[in-house]
């Protein structure tokens, strides 16, 4: 690229749904002939992609345009936080910043680009015909675009928005309803990532089990055949590819059992990343939560029974308005009868707008704390138990680092970032993206440790 090109700086926050709108505009702008700057020094112009799901992350985005403005002092601001209240909150707080926009405002954003920092004149390449014919592509991003994981693996959305409304979240104010993209084009990124070495495809989306019900699973083609689109067809056409398969953000609806069976035939990872929140049908029923804890119990040891090797991870919210003691200790009970194998949990915090603000009996900082800490201590007597069930197991393991010191992967039930890792002392001679068959020789309350097989 002429050393001319105008010059975007770029920070991403937020979630991998976002990840992956900053890989897009990141990817359109290289197309357009910008630059990408490391640093605010030597960028022309800094983009910053918000999050705006919770008051920490508001702030985290507030700090970072302001930052962005202080170090660099010419700054567009989209994603999420844009979308609240049409970015009011941004103007008052930053009314200096150039432009602002929601989250997937691809065209906007470049807008704002093109009329702050518009393309540069190159007139000899300006001059030059086009190419008839390209030659062989071999870099990364020529073929898939630019991204922001390691190239070993990459984020799949496969819809935006959600039609839930949940009393603790605002992502529908954002993000909009449910839009399913059709199956032929996400099936047609997967394989080009595939194609281009990635080895593992995470699945994302606000709802992923809710794939294709805004289109009423309409038909679309890949691979010369029609593919309808909906949940259970686009996973059994991703686990025909040369990659792992693994799904995020699955709502435990029934016909989710209709993709167990995948996974037991190792078509998809056995792993699934389910939003539960919560156990009393109180405190469910106040989230406006489109589950119950009894139904999930009997669904979780349906799919046990069909797929044993299931890797299930969670999330849940601790401290809800209104929540006793009594709601607290079901939601232990819980634990102990789901016996779940990836946990995480937050305590709850007000976020503007959401209609759980108005619920009556706030739980006090002090006790959501030690409940969170309640919580965080029986789950990790349960992880520490399954995972030293593995010790002597042998699995197959996916490289992510490798430094003097060994190796770092992940097993199946491991996601990057938020789960475990597997970690091969004095293992220097494999690469990030290499699959190693690996017996398992330790293992603690998060990770395992392992050597390679003979």
């Amino acid at each position: 690229m002429s050393s001319s090109s105008p010059r975007v700086g770029f920070v991403s926050l937020g979630c991998p749904k976002a990840l992956v709108d900053s890989e897009r505009i990141l990817t359109q702008l290289r197309a357009e002939g910008y630059a990408l700057s490391s640093d605010y020094q030597d960028a022309e112009l800094v983009i910053v992609n918000t999050c705006g799901f919770i008051d920490s992350a508001t702030q985290e985005s507030l700090d970072a345009i302001g930052e962005a403005l202080t170090e660099n002092g010419k700054v567009i601001v989209t994603g999420c936080l844009g979308a609240r209240d049409e970015g009011e909150l941004i103007r008052q707080t930053h009314p200096s910043v150039l432009a602002i926009t929601g989250p997937q405002a691809y065209g906007e954003v470049m807008g704002a680009v093109h009329q702050y920092l518009p393309p540069r004149h190159d007139p000899f390449v300006d001059l030059m015909p086009a190419p008839r014919v390209q030659t062989e592509v071999s870099d990364f991003e020529s073929k898939v675009g630019i991204k922001l994981t390691p190239r070993h693996y990459a984020y799949l959305k496969i819809s935006e928005g959600c039609n839930h409304r949940c009393s603790f979240c605002i992502i529908p104010s954002m993000r909009g309803d449910l839009v399913s993209r059709p199956v032929g084009e996400v099936l047609t990124e997967a394989q080009n990532l595939v194609n281009a070495g990635v080895r593992e495809l995470l699945v994302v989306s606000q709802d992923t089990s809710a794939y294709g019900l805004d289109t009423r699973y309409k038909l679309d083609f890949f691979g010369g055949k029609p593919v309808k689109t909906r949940f259970k067809e686009l996973a059994a056409e991703l686990g025909q590819m040369d990659a792992w398969i693994r799904l995020h953000y699955v709502y435990p609806y029934p016909h989710v059992d209709e993709v167990i069976p995948l996974m037991a035939e190792g078509l998809v990872l056995p792993y699934l990343d389910i939003p539960f929140q919560h156990a009393s049908p109180r405190i469910l029923k106040a989230m406006k939560r489109p589950a119950s804890s009894e139904n999930v119990l009997a669904r979780i040891r349906t799919w046990r029974d069909v797929c044993p090797d299931l890797t299930l991870r969670s999330t849940f919210i601790v401290g809800f308005p209104g929540e006793t003691e009594d709601d607290f200790q079901q939601l232990l009970d819980f634990l102990d009868e789901a016996q779940l194998d990836r946990v995480g949990a937050f305590t709850y915090s007000p976020v503007e707008g959401a209609t759980a603000n108005q619920l009556a009996k706030p739980v006090p900082e002090s006790l959501k704390q030690e409940r969170l800490e309640r919580f965080m201590a029986k789950q990790a007597e349960i992880s520490a138990a399954k995972l030293a069930v593995k010790v002597g197991q042998r699995m197959a393991i996916l490289i992510d680092e490798v430094d003097e010191s060994g190796a770092v992967g992940r097993g199946p039930g491991d996601a990057p970032e938020i789960d475990g890792v597997v970690f091969l002392p004095d293992v220097t001679d494999v690469r990030p993206g290499d699959f190693v068959e690996v017996e398992i020789t330790a293992a603690d309350e998060h990770d395992l440790w392992a050597s390679p097989c003979d």
